[in-house]
């Protein structure tokens, strides 16, 4: 079925539908922008058959920022719910994702949409973007939110570059031989077996219990075994423990279990959750894509013949909200290539005070020489200063925040507001204003981040595949001659991503793009 929004040919496709591969290549061609209920369920069989689409309008994400929009955080989001909001009929929970939605033995038959229930919620939608105070900016956020989605199915499909002979030959080096199921490691049983003796009596490293317990014998009190706490002490147990956790952790996360999942044919494919965090930043629902340890990026190793451009946006933030704020000072700033050596002038020529001034009125940092900071930054750029500390102020009174294009921050729980009430009520509100102050930057900063991908998505030259997104970086895997193209339409995303965000802005978004054989040596 085809419909027009804003003046485009649309494909609707009913809900679990998916077009025939002559009809989607007839239609490719128009470039439309195909309207489903749900990315995660509608696009992996296109991927997988070898079609992709260029543009989609994702009823479940945009019914998530409409529904956040509006100060309803936990509503149902699907396009079932919102079908039956529309109607005035029960609404339906939402299920957790493709998995979670077949249908079971014992579950009734779930109501699928048709092109014409489909048709009916996407003008909804439309509607009620266009009665925002901002629709334009809506506009581009749903369809930067939706592109991501594309993007996380295409990436989940293609995968990352991962070497099982590395990945083992890593592990075996930092933890012994892989064991038998059940059983440690053979460096880190001798780890656990130094953590017993440091004690005098047997104490399993895994147990926060018996840890706390074991510490509390010694004399040492601990509130909780996390390795900065630890650090702090004065026991013999202390380097055995903190070298345990952090290699229990790297065989817990990334171990050979992990690989035995998540890797397959030589590709890692984890499943990414789009807008996964409150910000807007991505999650995983599986495979800790967006948590890979340092040492891990030995593994990422490109295929013969092909290299990695690996790019980030430098200082991402502080340059959102230069832009967002239109401080004049900060802007010129950033406008060069190191934001934090431009600004360091204005803090005694330091470059580290510079940064730290910076972050202390972006995260609502008061310790150590934050305060003396914050003043200088209040005096030098007051709109930027202004802008952060209006949105701690909203969080603080009870309101909500947006970004740069509209998403919404949560409103203020129930507890919150007993709290805010009661003896550490001011706690309470300094510690939601720190979460509102940072809202609105990082938000903004993760849109302009979906942005780029989706410019970058359809500037990539066939065959180079985006194989890993996170938070402000992304890794295209391509052949050695298409390296100079890529690079370059990573630079041009960059630019029109600021573009399309914030106009003529004099603050520059650089970001450098560079060409290896592997992950590790990117950085």
């Amino acid at each position: 079925m085809y419909a027009l929004m804003a003046g485009q040919e649309v494909c609707l496709l009913p809900e679990g539908g998916t077009p025939a591969p002559a009809r989607l290549d007839e239609a490719e061609r128009q470039r439309p922008r195909w309207v489903w209920a749900d990315t995660r369920e509608s696009y992996p069989p296109l991927v997988a058959a070898g079609r992709r689409v260029s543009r989609c309008h994702d009823i479940t994400l945009t019914e998530s920022l409409l529904l956040a929009h509006d100060g309803r955080y936990g509503e149902a989001r699907s396009a079932e719910a919102a079908h039956a909001r529309l109607h005035g009929l029960p609404v339906p929970d939402d299920a957790d994702g493709p998995a979670a939605r077949q249908d079971t033995l014992f579950e009734p038959e779930r109501l699928r949409l048709g092109p014409a229930e489909l048709a009916e919620v996407l003008h909804d939608q439309l509607r009620r973007i266009e009665a925002l105070p901002e629709p334009g900016r809506f506009r581009l956020l749903v369809a930067a939110e939706s592109a991501g989605a594309l993007a996380a199915a295409e990436m989940a499909r293609d995968g990352m570059p991962w070497r099982r002979d590395i990945h083992d030959a890593l592990l075996t080096g930092l933890l012994g031989p892989r064991p038998v199921h059940g059983m440690r490691p053979a460096k880190l049983q001798a780890l656990a077996d130094e953590v017993t003796a440091a004690f005098g009596h047997q104490v399993n490293p895994d147990s926060v219990q018996q840890l706390v317990k074991a510490f509390k014998g010694a004399g040492l009190a601990i509130r909780s075994t996390r390795s900065e706490e630890i650090r702090q002490l004065d026991h013999p147990a202390v380097r055995p423990l903190l070298a345990y956790k952090e290699l229990a952790r790297l065989y817990s996360f990334h171990g050979w279990v992990w690989a035995d999942q998540w890797v397959r044919e030589g590709r890692f494919r984890p499943e990414y959750v789009v807008g996964g965090v409150v910000s807007g930043r991505w999650a995983t629902s599986g495979g800790g894509a967006l948590q890979i340890p340092k040492v891990m990026r030995k593994v990422v190793v490109a295929d013969d013949g092909w290299t990695l451009i690996v790019a980030d946006a430098a200082q991402l933030e502080p340059r959102v909200l230069a832009a967002m704020a239109g401080d004049v000072g900060l802007a010129g700033a950033a406008g060069e290539i190191d934001l934090y050596s431009a600004l360091a002038t204005s803090f005694g020529g330091q470059r580290e005070q510079a940064k730290l001034a910076m972050l202390s009125a972006m995260y609502g940092g008061t310790s150590g020489d934050a305060p003396k900071l914050l003043a200088v930054m209040r005096q030098r750029f007051p709109d930027a200063y202004r802008f952060v500390e209006d949105a701690a102020k909203a969080g603080e009174d009870g309101k909500i925040v947006r970004s740069w294009l509209g998403r919404t921050s949560p409103p203020p729980s129930p507890r919150w507001r007993e709290l805010v009430a009661g003896p550490d009520g001011n706690r309470a509100a300094r510690d939601r204003g720190r979460f509102t102050r940072n809202f609105v930057v990082q938000a903004t900063a993760a849109e302009w981040a979906l942005a780029m991908l989706a410019v970058l998505r359809g500037r990539l030259p066939e065959p180079a595949r985006l194989v890993f997104f996170q938070h402000d970086e992304v890794m295209v895997h391509c052949p050695l001659d298409l390296a100079e193209p890529v690079r370059a339409a990573v630079t041009a995303a960059a630019a029109e991503a600021s573009r399309l965000l914030f106009g003529g802005t004099p603050v520059r978004f650089p970001m450098e793009a560079v060409a290896v054989s592997c992950y590790a040596d990117a950085k």
